[in-house]
């Protein structure tokens, strides 16, 4: 059974979903699934000054691209990040956390998670060496916008994100990505 701990009157902590963590790393192949274990937490909307963030815990045993580097590099930075983000947003519609996913049944979701969310701004910034053996990443949603497009509507997703070793973080960065949503059509 899940445990949900609510932290302050308007904080709600979800704890770490066994199976949809299992479902969202479903994509990747079984040496690139770093993102063992993960939690939300919700702090109000995003849209409106409130925050929504995942902590995850990681473990990258070998690089699935290059011989080992002997640290946490860029790209692993980013494939840490959409793990986690997935896992955040997947978990956002599971639990009705958030504008516009509250409204996305997990079907809906499965169905975009590949194709309709898009890294349209990402910066990285690190600040000491971090072996990438055994960490911790956090994502913040901190803020969401909607735009019209030619082929319907986008959500604009703003993050930080930053990783780190026991309690020392490392690096940080934030990123901004395009969701691509069914445009409602009036009555």
């Amino acid at each position: 059974m899940e445990l949900i701990t609510p932290t302050t009157s308007r904080s709600v902590q979800y704890g770490c979903d066994e199976q949809l963590l299992e479902r969202v790393l479903t994509p990747y192949k079984p040496h690139c699934r770093y993102l063992t274990a993960a939690t939300l937490t919700r702090q109000g909307e995003p849209r409106d000054g409130g925050r929504v963030s995942a902590r995850g815990e990681f473990t990258i045993p070998e690089s699935c691209y290059i011989d080992d580097t002997g640290h946490f590099n860029a790209v692993e930075f980013n494939l840490c990040f959409n793990q986690l983000v997935y896992y955040l947003l997947a978990k956002s519609v599971k639990e009705r956390t958030m504008w516009p996913f509250n409204t996305w049944t997990l079907d809906e979701y499965w169905a975009r998670q590949l194709p309709d969310i898009l890294i349209v701004d990402f910066r990285s910034t690190f600040r000491r060496a971090m072996r990438g053996h055994g960490f911790w990443g956090e994502i913040d949603v901190v803020g969401i916008d909607e735009r019209d497009g030619d082929g319907g509507s986008i959500v604009l997703v703003s993050t930080l994100c930053r990783y780190g070793e026991e309690d020392m973080p490392a690096c940080h960065g934030g990123v901004r990505l395009a969701v691509r949503t069914t445009r409602t059509k009036a009555a």
